[in-house]
């Protein structure tokens, strides 16, 4: 049989065009999400074009900033008793919702050192008035609710880094020896936390007594704070010394003042740490002042900063993470706690930690943490404060709700993993992009609007044609 040159030619191009067009497919994919669809793989709606046109976002490939250092959420007293209304089964699948690699993957959590506003009540791991010793000291409580808690997770993410904070110290190291700051409402009682009259803070005075006794005593308790943890089986990455140094609320709270923390950590707690060879990190945090010159009085401080391997912002702190990014640049930044909301747990809610995550991100945070990932079905802290969760579980009904801020978050974790790097892209505040390690790329995309959208995205040498549902969050694959 003669065969035509011809025919032979245009069979074969044409067998070329449709292997090009099996592997430029297989280059690129896309997951979405909408109120009313959850976690959609879509290969129709994604697609690598030849086109010259200007694309909606461009990202630089090369162009390499902040390592990511994980992400996670806090684990709490209250969400650990919304889990335990489920059985076994149950508690395990929501566990590995948050924690496996089919899930949110999360590998990086934290953990309050004491009560904080969603313990079930006030407690601190030694409230024995002035043992100064730390003969009393004790993580008995937490061995009953918190360690379980978290070796849920570990058991599912063995290598989830952990962090601690206090909400606040031992009431009697306190200068109003309260756990509050000021009076107010409590586990539904008016006026439930009662405070000696005068005895309220208002100003960010510094409310620990600044005596050397007792700095020299908190060094110590949080040293065996760590020390036991670790004996537990729960070793702590890092510690930070105040949740929030600059807000006085009526739930645990210690408001302290730049220069005495820097003091505190300079003098006692770093050189402690340094005495019981702890490989604990000492972190600034959490900051919630807006004005940078809070974190500057304590990196400026020589003492203090040679003890300190990062800083957590949170609320207020969004403000000066920006400055503090340009001016630090040796420092590892950590957006310690989402906004919390008030139990709306739906997308506008999404849409506010969205913002957050683009600012802290693209201010040099590494790492991002979501507030409660499981509550009941009321919300509620202890202290009357209705707020967002990831997770619902309602306790009456047994229901486990995954709200939209559980599937945000799932967007990110699932696919950015610690040790990839944040991409510079072109300016937007509904896209953020990452080349992980074996040199992909992930770009997570918002569509706010009400409507269907296609844009083109520019990733080096390739363009990605998306067709972006309404008001849906996205995240693209495009491979090396």
């Amino acid at each position: 049989m003669k065969i035509n040159n011809k025919s032979l030619l245009f069979s074969f191009t044409l067998l070329m065009f449709f292997v090009s067009k099996v592997m430029m497919a297989q280059k690129v994919k896309m997951v979405s999400t909408t109120e009313t669809e959850r976690w959609v793989k879509s290969k129709r709606d994604i697609k690598i074009i030849e086109s010259n046109a200007e694309a909606d976002i461009v990202v630089y490939s090369d162009s390499i900033l902040q390592v990511v250092d994980g992400f996670g959420g806090s684990f709490n007293e209250l969400g650990y008793t919304a889990l335990q209304v489920l059985p076994e089964k149950g508690r395990k699948e929501v566990m590995e919702a948050l924690f496996s690699e089919d899930g949110c993957d999360f590998t990086m959590c934290r953990l309050p050192l004491g009560a904080s506003d969603y313990a079930l009540s006030y407690y601190s791991s030694n409230d024995v008035p002035e043992d100064f010793g730390m003969r009393d000291f004790n993580i008995d409580r937490d061995r009953f609710i918190m360690i379980p808690y978290i070796k849920q997770a570990l058991n599912i993410q063995p290598s989830l880094k952990l962090w601690a904070s206090p909400w606040s110290p031992p009431a009697w190291m306190k200068v109003n020896e309260h756990y509050s700051a000021r009076s107010g409402d409590w586990n539904g009682r008016p006026q439930g936390n009662r405070m000696t009259p005068g005895a309220e803070i208002f100003n960010n005075a510094t409310g620990f007594k600044m005596q050397e006794r007792y700095l020299k005593a908190y060094a110590l308790y949080f040293s065996k704070f760590v020390q036991q943890y670790k004996e537990a089986g729960v070793p702590l990455w890092a510690i930070m010394p105040q949740n929030e140094v600059a807000y006085a609320p009526n739930w645990p709270a210690c408001t302290w003042r730049p220069e005495d923390m820097a003091y505190f950590i300079g003098k006692f707690l770093g050189p402690k740490f340094k005495e019981d060879k702890l490989s604990t990190e000492i972190w600034l945090g959490t900051i919630n002042a807006g004005n940078p010159d809070y974190v500057r009085t304590v990196l400026d401080n020589k003492d203090a900063s040679k003890y300190l391997s990062g800083v957590g912002f949170q609320w207020g702190g969004s403000k000066s993470i920006p400055t503090i990014t340009k001016e630090y640049p040796s420092y590892k930044l950590m957006q310690t706690e989402n906004k919390c909301g008030n139990q709306e747990n739906n997308w506008s809610s999404l849409q506010v930690s969205w913002e957050t995550l683009v600012h802290y991100t693209n201010s040099g945070s590494g790492s991002y943490m979501y507030w409660n990932m499981i509550l009941d079905e009321t919300g509620m802290s202890s202290w009357g404060w209705p707020q967002n969760s990831m997770i619902v579980i309602d306790k009456n009904t047994k229901e486990v709700i995954y709200n939209d801020e559980f599937y945000l978050f799932k967007h990110l974790s699932h696919f950015v993993k610690p040790g990839d790097n944040l991409l510079k892209s072109s300016k937007g505040k509904n896209h953020l992009a990452y080349k992980s390690k074996d040199g992909n790329t992930v770009i997570l995309v918002n569509n706010p609007n009400k409507e269907n959208k296609t844009i083109k995205i520019k990733v080096g040498n390739k363009t990605v044609l998306a067709k972006l549902k309404a008001t849906s969050i996205n995240t693209i694959l495009v491979s090396k």
